[in-house]
């Protein structure tokens, strides 16, 4: 009877670790989890971009501090308008100083 507790009390773990996997790839992908608060800040981050369709897309970049529309198909990327710093949001942090 011991032995068995101790399966069926293995199993119930290991049911337990995969439902909270679970979860948490299900919350990545919807984007409910805001992770890039603690990922490195790059020079270069990608705020948005849309597909126009054929390989074709428009993209508002941020490169050190600067903000641009940049236009990209298979032969060229090209920059479309020079765009105003964001404004922070309420659920942005505020910056360290």
């Amino acid at each position: 009877m011991n032995d068995a507790m101790t399966v069926l009390r293995a199993v119930a773990s290991f049911g337990a670790v995969l439902a909270v996997l679970a979860v948490f790839v299900w919350a990545l992908r919807r984007g409910s989890l805001r992770l890039s608060r603690f990922a490195p800040r790059g020079a270069v981050a990608v705020e948005t971009a849309i597909s126009l369709g054929e390989r074709r897309s428009l993209a508002i970049i941020t490169v050190e501090g600067r903000r641009m529309l940049i236009g990209m198909t298979p032969a060229a990327i090209s920059l479309l308008s020079d765009l105003a710093p964001a404004k922070p949001t309420q659920s942005d942090p505020e910056p360290a100083r």
